[in-house]
Order: C-alpha cells, then structure tokens, then sequence
C-alpha cells in the first residue's frame, strides 16, 4: 500500500477505534512532582506522554481540507519525500493547551480541573495557510498550518476559555513539553522562555507581572514534521502555502461544539482521542464505549 493511500486510509479510521534559571514552577505545581531540569539540556526531553484540551474539527470543515487541501498538502510531502509526514496519524483539531505527564491518570485529572467551559463556537473563520518553527532555527519541529481569524465573538471566547484552561491544567505536568526543551528553548526570546518555566509550554495565555501575555495563536496543523527543516523544504513550504492560499482564499467558517482530552505524538499530533465534552449541554464521555462520565 503507498503512503499516499495509507494516509487516506487512515484518515477514516474512526476516533473510538485509534485508541526551568530553570526551577521555577506555576503555583501549585510543585506537589506534582514538576521537574524543569530538561530546560538545561542542549537536547530534546524524552517524550513519554503527552495530553492536551482540544476542539476537534467537525465534519464540514473537515470535508473542506480533505477535498481541496489534503490533495495538494501530499503532492508536495511526495516531491520532498517526506513520507513519514506523509504517514503520520492526526486527529483534525484546533489546540486549547498540551501538557507532558508520564501519569496515566492524567486525561481523569484534566477532567477533573476543567474550568468552565466556553460556549458553543459559532462561525471560527479558518483563513490564511502558512509554514510555521518551534523556534527559528532550531531546525526542528516544523509544521504548515491553517490560521483561525483573531477577532470575532468566537476567537474571543477562545482566547478567554485558553488563559483559563492553562492556569488549570499546567499543574497537572510533570515537566515541559519535550518539543520546546534543548535547542528549541535556548532560541525563544525571554517571555517564551518564561511560560516554558512555568506553564510547561511557550504560545499560550498567561500572567506575567500582573499583565496578561496573550500569546495564544489558535490554528489547525496539516503537516508535522520531525525533519530538519532545511532551506530546500522551508521553500518548498511556504510555496505549498502560497498555492492553498490561493484554493481557499476567503478560508471557510465552521462552529467547534466540543472540546476534547486527547493524547498527543511529540509534535503534537493528536493520536487518541479519551474525552469528549458537548459545549451545548457540559455532559462529558468516555470516547472508547460512549458512556457517559462525571466530572
């Protein structure tokens, strides 16, 4: 089977089925055993397990990137033969926060924490394709991705549901996510820096100093990639973006009425998928069986 198929294939194989100067912590997080000791290290943390909060995409807009950017997105992975982007598995999503925890009962304590919970998102606009580092110059990760238009009623409550849901759950890590360690953070510049200290992860909503940081930029990834991101493929990305740009140019609208507790690769794509919450009525479930479950 060719990796063009098999990325097809593995793209209808349903959700239920697919199974920090570097001491300081956010509050509370010392009682779980954080330990920011990988933001020394001139390598990559070992990734044991990553879980993160998540809107998935519904199926209009996933009906959008299969027919009119997939097609496009793996002719170009074929000409760089980047087969194992090519292969790699992800749930279609837009990210609210990840975290790194080796503790299997992590997605239950995320259950638990949850704040209250944003309304149902009407008209998210997805717009504008772009290639996208870690950190610029670390050679790795890399990703292409699909913007979320910042303004609106619904980006605003996205914003607003992210500062809250990472002051929530970022307790709940045991260290910083391995793909912004080693080379990636000795790159960020010094806010970056500090909510790698003390949230676990760069890119997000935060206080620092009494002032809100709202560094959150909500988007949804098609490629994620491990390889070293070199000027051959940075141009060959950014032409890939210059082309979708021009398949979808106005983007396209979509309303997100659940937020997902999911498992996640080092990059940051979503392999499983545990917990399923419905905005409309705040019922939560259990993905494997569809039972419902209490919070």
């Amino acid at each position: 089977m060719s990796y063009l198929s098999r990325f097809h294939l593995l793209a209808l194989i349903p959700s239920a089925v697919l199974l920090s100067a570097c001491g300081s912590t956010a509050p509370g997080a010392a009682s779980q055993g954080v330990d920011n000791k990988a933001l020394a290290s001139s390598e990559f943390r070992a990734h044991q397990t990553t879980y993160g909060l998540v809107y998935r995409l519904p199926a209009d807009a996933t009906f959008v990137l299969d027919s009119q950017v997939t097609p496009v997105v793996l002719q170009a992975l074929q000409r760089q033969q980047l087969n194992a982007e090519a292969l790699t598995f992800n749930l279609p999503h837009i990210t609210v926060v990840h975290i790194h925890s080796a503790d299997p009962a992590t997605p239950r304590k995320m259950l638990a924490a949850l704040p209250t919970l944003p309304p149902v998102l009407k008209d998210v606009h997805l717009k504008n394709f772009y290639p996208t580092e870690a950190a610029k110059g670390a050679g790795k990760p890399w990703w292409l991705d699909l913007g979320v238009v910042k303004s609106g009623a619904a980006y605003t409550a996205m914003m607003d549901f992210n500062t809250r849901a990472t002051a929530a759950l970022a307790p709940l890590r045991d260290g910083p996510l391995p793909r912004v360690t080693g080379p990636v953070y000795t790159r960020m510049n010094d806010s970056a820096k500090s909510m790698v200290q003390t949230v676990g992860v760069s890119g997000v909503n935060v206080e620092q100093g009494g002032k809100l940081v709202s560094s959150h930029n909500p988007h949804n990834t098609l490629v994620y990639s491990e390889t070293r991101y070199t000027p051959e493929i940075e141009q060959a990305m950014a032409e890939t973006a210059k082309r979708l740009n021009q398949v979808l140019p106005s983007g396209f609208t979509t309303t997100l009425d659940t937020v997902s507790i999911v498992e996640l690769g080092f990059a940051g794509n979503v392999t499983r998928e545990i917990y399923r919450i419905d905005l409309k009525d705040q019922q939560a479930y259990d993905v494997r069986n569809g039972s419902r479950v209490a919070r």
